[in-house]
């Protein structure tokens, strides 16, 4: 499937830009992975997809524990989306696929 692959990703949170490599295995309208940055590596939890659009959930435990819900829409190599995290509110998220 089109979305599938590694992205570099950036999210723009409080706490400045924060780099990771966002994983997508799909798995008909599922999708598994995760997030692995400075902060450590969240899995992917409930992850959707629909056409080009791919919708998630992530514990965070660092620095402290919060469930985040993203969604993102993959165009060509680019991925740009949000994650929410709770009362914090959300950030944005943006990527390009990996070579």
């Amino acid at each position: 499937m089109a979305v599938a692959g590694t992205y570099d990703c950036v999210t723009k949170t409080p706490m400045g830009d924060q780099s990771s490599k966002f994983t997508v295995t799909v798995d008909g309208d599922r999708f598994t992975g995760s997030n692995v940055g400075a902060m450590g590596s969240m899995d992917v939890e409930d992850g959707h997809v629909s056409g080009n659009t791919l919708t998630w959930t992530m514990t965070m435990t660092v620095p402290m524990p919060m469930k985040l819900e993203g969604t993102a829409t993959v165009d060509g190599d680019a991925l740009n989306g949000t994650v929410k995290a709770g009362a914090f509110g959300s950030f944005a998220m943006t990527g390009t696929r990996a070579g």
